[in-house]
């Protein structure tokens, strides 16, 4: 029986992320359940990598270094985009609180011919804080933050997605992938801390120590 459009679209997004991922260490995922041969329609996508959190009512901006999105391609994509979910914490400018995912202009004028492997490469851009939009955010604290302060470098994780690729994957001394899951991690007792006040940013300034470091405020 011959295959619709849409049956080959969604095998060309599968073997398109498996080809990502043998070129990331940064990037895995798992792909729901499917009936007989027919290739996943949904895929939880961890990126293992540097990207900004902060807990509820905490002015302390902490790092992560896990992040889970959900992704579905519904019964219309790939002429509309897909459904998105940020399933782990994150303080970015056009994420919301719920999860709600802004993909700029894409989010209005979805282009189909966007692979699924070309969509991680812009969310893990938008976790490392390379790809960002500070005019019409999700989150205006976050928008705010990243507008004002002048403490953090930007991008917070140097890495493109095929990092691999770019030689600056670490290195490993086992091949195989650890189990994926889609709870997020708990965060180390001590994690790097940004502090905001309010609408001001306070200075502060890195000071090693041997187990982490630590912004201590000025």
């Amino acid at each position: 029986m011959r295959e619709s459009p849409r049956i080959r679209r969604l095998r060309t997004d599968l073997k398109a992320l498996e080809k990502l991922r043998e070129e990331s260490s940064i990037l895995d995922f798992e792909v729901a359940r499917t009936t007989h041969d027919a290739p996943p329609e949904s895929y939880a996508i961890t990126f293992r990598g540097k990207g900004l959190w902060r807990a509820d009512s905490s002015t302390d901006i902490l790092i992560r270094e896990q992040h889970v999105v959900h992704i579905h391609l519904g019964a219309a994509y790939p002429r509309m985009m897909p459904d998105l979910a940020w399933k782990t914490p994150i303080f970015h400018p056009n994420i919301s609180g719920s999860g709600v995912v802004c993909l700029g202009g894409y989010g209005t004028h979805w282009v189909p011919s966007l692979n699924l492997d070309e969509l991680c490469v812009m969310l893990w851009d938008m976790i490392r804080y390379k790809n960002f939009d500070v005019e019409s955010p999700y989150n205006r604290e976050a928008a705010l933050w990243a507008k004002t302060q002048r403490v953090v470098h930007l991008p917070v994780d140097d890495r493109p997605l095929r990092d691999r690729i770019a030689g600056m994957a670490p290195a490993r001394q086992d091949a195989a992938r650890p189990p994926i899951t889609a709870v997020p991690v708990k965060e180390p007792a001590m994690p790097d801390v940004l502090f905001i006040d309010g609408e001001e940013v306070v200075e502060a300034e890195v000071v090693g120590s041997s187990n982490e470091d630590i912004l201590f405020i000025d």
